[in-house]
């Protein structure tokens, strides 16, 4: 991405070193080498800060990274994992039955290693946000285009993201569990 380049060129011109723009925007200097070397992203505030800072508009300090962002929010990647997550999870659920009647305990090793095969791809999605940085990424293209950061950023919330999966996980294994038993019912098994 340019913005790397961008912060660590205008930080240059204008004489300050990591320590002394860190200072300046209330960071540590380690966020700014972060920033620098595409180990992180600056969220939206903080790239207010540097454009008023540096006196450059924010379409200049971020030019050629937004239509990046929106590539990696779209991700054809991360949707082929989704597929696959989603997949093997009905799969493994519908095989428990039909497995476990035919081939005995034995063939409970199928769903597991379909199960397997979902947590892998569950971790690939999660992995790729992380690495990316989705959720400030969403809300730079948001403010750029004149949408609801605030909305955004509150969603950024740990508590709420954990709340949040915490109750989807539970959505899905009563989905998943009830599937098994139709599939242990159909089966005869129950």
């Amino acid at each position: 991405m340019n913005l790397s380049k961008q912060i660590k060129r205008l930080r240059e011109a204008a004489g300050f070193s990591q320590e002394e723009l860190s200072e300046k925007i209330y960071v540590s200097r380690q966020t700014i080498s972060n920033w620098e070397n595409e180990r992180s992203y600056p969220d939206i505030h903080n790239l207010l800060l540097l454009s008023v800072l540096f006196d450059v508009t924010l379409d200049e300090l971020v030019k050629g990274d937004v239509e990046t962002m929106k590539k990696v929010i779209g991700n054809d990647e991360m949707n082929g994992y989704g597929w696959v997550m989603n997949g093997t999870l009905l799969l493994a659920a519908v095989s428990i039955g039909p497995a476990w009647k035919f081939l005995g305990n034995v063939g409970l090793l199928i769903p597991f290693v379909l199960w397997l095969i979902c947590m892998w791809a569950a971790f690939k999605i999660e992995k790729i946000k992380k690495d990316n940085d989705v959720k400030t990424y969403k809300e730079i293209v948001a403010y750029m285009e004149g949408g609801e950061v605030k909305k955004l950023r509150e969603e950024r919330s740990f508590k709420r993201d954990f709340l949040i999966k915490t109750l989807i996980c539970l959505v899905f294994v009563g989905i998943f569990m009830a599937i098994v038993l139709l599939s242990l019912w159909v089966s005869g098994m129950l």
